[in-house]
């Protein structure tokens, strides 16, 4: 499984509220582009994939 992040479906004008509840920091966002999701630190624990209000970080097998 690997964690995405939709572009597409990120409004990017504004911090991504899904970056805090991510327990290992592997969420990162520059500005208010949209995050980008570091693999090897994300643990698929789906809890930014449950956050996300817009749908637009996802798991994808």
């Amino acid at each position: 499984m690997e964690i995405i992040v939709k572009k597409e479906k990120c409004p990017q004008d504004h911090s991504c509220p899904a970056i805090k509840v991510c327990k290992v920091d592997a969420l990162k966002q520059e500005g208010f582009n949209a995050p980008t999701v570091d693999q090897d630190a994300c643990v698929k624990c789906m809890e930014c994939v449950n956050y996300c209000p817009m749908g637009a970080i996802q798991a994808i097998e």
